[in-house]
């Protein structure tokens, strides 16, 4: 079986964490990749602290296995990590923060509770800084992923974190769908990966159909880093742009800025809607370009299990014969 750092610090069976994707994720997906081996990550930064004790507790009735909760620290209200910290997860998952914001502050919280601390980050400097707070774990998070992300790539940006941040360690996050990512990952000495792109292509995940299906049908070239559905929000991320799949939506907004935000609240109840409904031409899909290794809707704890595998395969049969 395959055993890195992460698995022991931990205490799950395969280095493969889920992305706390906010509303993408929910206490059944979470709950399927930990009982799995995996470590769930619930997104917790939309949810009150009374809805976050909730799901933590329909986590914990469907596995005893740990898993944890992510927030956006720069979405954060008044109470809401104190309530995050009263669910008593193993991992305190946090991103994104403002310049303003104490990480070593959070880092310190989490661990007075017990928690171990797990922070992504998209830059080098972000890293280190991470490293000084106290963070338990670092996630590298490449151009590649969906969602919101930084300006480079997941290969030179992973192990350029390692190095900066040793003996902390490191997750790679962007551009990893499979076993073969997970296998790459530990060979630019990650400790494993978190995904996100491919956790919604699965049975428990709680997005629309149609969106599920647009996953299925990009090729992963169809994608593009924008800001247009933060601009159509009024939402500001910190450093960030979002990757999503280009559809009828993104090429209408295209350029027309200004126009777009004077729409905003129109827009905005317009992406609620398609997000609802799974109309993969009028939402905002946020997708990585792995959609283009996905082809099929899978139960998350065979996916978990099946990327170890193949992951597993590849170190022990495949690489050693390329040694003479």
């Amino acid at each position: 079986m395959l055993r890195t750092r992460i698995c022991e610090l931990l205490g799950i069976e395969h280095p493969i964490v889920l992305g706390g994707m906010g509303n993408a994720t929910s206490p059944e997906l979470v709950a399927a990749v930990s009982a799995a081996g995996g470590l769930g990550v619930l997104g917790a930064t939309r949810q009150s602290p009374e809805e976050v004790a909730r799901e933590a507790a329909a986590i914990r009735t469907a596995t005893t296995r740990p898993f944890g909760l992510n927030l956006l620290l720069f979405l954060e209200r008044p109470g809401q990590y104190d309530g995050l910290l009263a669910a008593r997860p193993k991992v305190v998952s946090t991103a994104w923060p403002d310049l303003e914001q104490d990480l070593g502050g959070y880092v310190a919280r989490a661990h007075a509770i017990g928690a171990l601390s797990m922070h992504m980050v998209s830059t080098v400097a972000e890293a280190k800084a991470a490293a000084r707070a106290g963070v338990d774990v670092i996630v590298a998070q490449g151009t590649e992923g969906g969602g919101h992300i930084g300006l480079m790539g997941t290969m030179p940006l992973v192990p350029m974190v390692v190095s900066a941040v040793a003996p902390t360690p490191v997750l790679a996050a962007g551009g990893v769908a499979d076993g073969r990512g997970l296998a790459a990952a530990l060979a630019l000495g990650a400790d494993g990966v978190l995904l996100g792109t491919r956790f919604l292509a699965t049975e428990e995940a709680p997005i629309a159909k149609g969106f599920k299906q647009a996953i299925l049908e990009s090729d992963g070239h169809d994608t593009l880093v924008t800001d247009i559905p933060d601009v159509a929000h009024g939402q500001v991320w910190p450093g960030a742009y979002v990757r999503v799949r280009r559809n009828r939506f993104v090429e209408e907004w295209q350029g027309r800025g200004n126009e777009l935000r004077r729409r905003r609240a129109e827009v905005s109840a317009q992406l609620r809607e398609a997000a609802k409904t799974g109309d993969p031409d009028r939402g905002a899909i946020m997708i990585g370009q792995t959609a283009g290794l996905i082809d099929r809707i899978e139960p998350a704890a065979e996916l978990v299990r099946q990327i170890a595998r193949d992951a597993e395969a590849i170190l022990r049969d495949r690489l050693p014969r390329l040694l003479v």
